[in-house]
């Protein structure tokens, strides 16, 4: 834990940076968690114009030997994207597309560059970029490669691992350079050189020649391994690609500055197929067999979250889309596309509901029309916020919502999952990218209490070991952060863990980018951001925060899960404050962070007459677009009335 002098640094990065310096206990506040279930307040944070301003700001950071964490849009689950460090947010200035290259099909990027804006400039030429996470309207590409994200259409393009050429990086030491493939006689030349960039290659050497056997013998053959560092990327047989070697990171290793990235073409001529089946784990079993058709995606949910949408009163979706709805419970839902040729599409997906139909699934459509095809996915797309604060239901939590196993094991791992939750007396709604193998779930945890962290504790053990007697990964792609990183070695073995703080140790010695996430990491129970002792007041209130919200304002400003949609550019109503600044505090997240901030009292203080709470409060339209497009229904109007009127309270209010 740092212990430097926090005024100082600030001090010397206002003097040195041109971009902007925010050590106020509301910025602090507001970058104290991410989507995940931890907090840690952070010491600053920078938001930087350029890329110099990244240089200087680490200079400086490093004189201070203050820990250093860039992020991107703040959506990680596993807890990677908050940290006692400097945080840098790339987000509002560094998002530039610097070039597209339409006839070799690459793009590069800045780290802050919204995914759907790179997709957007890419589709002029008939290009994409392949990964796309749920979150692709305001997720960024420096995320994407922090993360080693992946999504629906990692199904046909691959993890992000699969789609970087080279990475422009800055050591926290100092040292600037692009990283790619290395062929042979260059790697030779790179390790002889007497400088921190021959260090950095011979170390790299030595990890993989001392710890290959130990990675061949351990590293699970899935699409969907990203737990831990990809260090099969330094085998000869995959080019000793360094680049690759250090996507899925969680910036415990570099930053990255700007990347060159792989452009796909686009199927844009795409059909929907949607099978229905009598349960989840029936769907999960055909996967093997939809595979064979090549679907560009392959997704699968459970009944349970048709019932959850319909609890939250959802505006997403439509259930009498779906085939078999009166008595299916479990969905596969298949996409099939080609470039400028729907007749083929078509053909794959007739051929693929033949075979289904006559070997499990009880009821099958095709969709062809954009708009119903866009309707049916949004079931999908709303998943991690519908499986939030559902009403009747305990609390729903991430956790163990990230597993990965081989795509011919989903329907039996389902049943053992589920046989796992019964174990504990857990419920959780199954979904997630089955044609991958990859498996999301948000589970009843109780992380309120000590009894409930044990049991919770215990769980994760169980499975992990579950995990590993498949062959599977624990991060499919949400990564390991402090969520996962102390299980590793059940995953692992000894070995490869070591060979993983070997590979810290080559980039990082002095241990200052994000540390206590993925090697070495704080425990799983540290830091929970609602973990025991956790007690917020509960104040009187005007409104009556009830029944959804319990009738309790501070679990009314807990709402906000921190899936980050009002940070979208496109599309719905919220957030336009957001949309206008660019700025964490005028998104609708931003506020109800604060807000629960507030209730904390630490770092923010002054309670109702909060001027950071005020201050981001200010340009809320109370437009009331948050209540409908929040996954989790987070009404800002209402909790910005509540605030002002406790606000004023024994004052004048202000005439306009």
């Amino acid at each position: 834990m740092w212990g430097g002098d926090a005024r100082a640094l600030e001090q010397a990065l206002r003097a040195r940076i041109a971009g902007e310096v925010r050590f106020d206990d509301g910025s602090r506040a507001l970058y104290a968690t991410d989507a995940s279930n931890y907090r840690q307040v952070p010491i600053g944070v920078v938001i930087p114009r350029t890329t110099d301003d990244v240089v200087t700001a680490l200079e400086v950071a490093r004189k201070f030997g203050a820990p250093i964490l860039a992020r991107g849009a703040g959506t990680s689950l596993a807890g990677q994207c908050c940290n006692v460090a400097l945080i840098l947010d790339f987000s509002k200035y560094l998002n530039r597309i610097i070039e597209i290259n339409p006839e070799e099909r690459w793009a590069r990027v800045e780290p802050g560059v919204v995914l759907d804006d790179l997709r957007a400039a890419a589709l002029r030429y008939g290009l994409t970029y392949g990964p796309d996470p749920a979150t692709h309207t305001h997720n960024t590409l420096g995320g994407m490669i922090g993360n080693n994200s992946c999504g629906m259409h990692a199904q046909m393009a691959g993890k992000v691992e699969d789609n970087v050429y080279e990475l422009d990086i800055l050591t926290y030491d100092g040292l600037r350079m692009t990283v790619g493939e290395t062929a042979p006689e260059p790697l030779e030349g790179l390790c002889a050189r007497e400088d921190r960039t021959g260090e950095i290659y011979r170390g790299l050497r030595e990890i993989r020649d001392r710890y290959a056997g130990d990675i061949r013998e351990r590293f699970p053959d899935i699409p969907r391994r990203v737990s831990g560092y990809s260090l099969n990327e330094l085998f000869v047989e995959n080019g000793f690609n360094v680049a690759r070697a250090l996507v899925g990171t969680e910036c415990t290793c570099v930053i990255v500055l700007s990347a060159k990235v792989k452009l796909i073409e686009n199927p844009d001529k795409r059909c929907l197929l949607v099978l229905a089946f009598g349960d989840v784990c029936e769907a999960g079993d055909a996967v093997l067999r939809v595979n064979a058709h090549g679907p560009i995606a392959l997704e699968g949910f459970d009944d349970l979250l048709l019932e959850f949408i319909k609890l939250k009163q959802l505006d997403v979706g439509d259930p009498r889309l779906l085939p078999g709805i009166a008595q299916a419970k479990g969905w596969l839902f298949c996409e099939f596309g080609r470039i400028g040729d729907l007749e083929g599409a078509l053909a794959a997906a007739r051929a693929c509901e033949a075979d289904l139909r006559a070997s499990g699934a009880i009821d099958s459509k095709i969709v062809v029309g954009d708009h119903d095809q866009k309707v049916l996915w949004e079931f999908r797309d709303a998943a991690l916020g519908a499986t939030s604060k559902v009403p009747g239901y305990p609390d729903l939590y991430q956790g163990w919502e990230d597993s990965a196993v081989p795509p011919d094991a989903v329907g039996k791992y389902l049943r053992d999952l589920r046989a796992l939750f019964d174990k504990y007396g857990y419920v959780g709604s199954l979904y997630g990218h089955f044609g991958q193998g990859c498996i999301h779930v948000n589970i009843t945890f109780d992380l309120h209490t000590r009894e409930g962290v044990e049991k919770w504790k215990a769980f994760l053990q169980d499975a992990a070991q579950l995990i590993h007697r498949y062959g599977g990964s624990l991060s499919g792609e949400h990564g390991d952060g402090q969520a996962r990183a102390a299980l590793l070695p059940i995953m692992y073995g000894d070995r490869v863990v070591e060979a993983f703080r070997a590979f810290k140790r080559v980039w990082d010695p002095q241990n200052r980018m994000n540390p206590g996430k993925v090697v070495d990491a704080y425990a799983v129970d540290v830091d929970l951001r609602e973990g025991p002792p956790y007690n917020p007041p509960n104040p009187p209130t005007y409104f009556s925060f009830a029944p959804n919200d319990r009738g309790s304002f501070a679990y009314a400003a807990d709402r906000c899960v921190g899936v980050g949609k009002c940070r979208s550019h496109q599309s719905g109503t919220m957030c336009p404050s957001y949309r206008v600044t660019r700025e964490e505090k005028h998104a609708t997240r931003g506020r109800a962070r604060l807000l629960f901030e507030m209730l904390r009292g630490s770092p923010l203080n002054g309670g109702w007459r909060s001027e950071d709470v005020k201050s981001a409060l200010d340009l809320c339209l109370a437009c009331k677009g948050c209540k409908h497009d929040c996954p989790v229904n987070v009404d800002m109007a209402t909790y910005k009335a509540e605030f002002l009127a406790h606000y004023y309270e024994g004052r004048l209010r202000p005439i306009w």
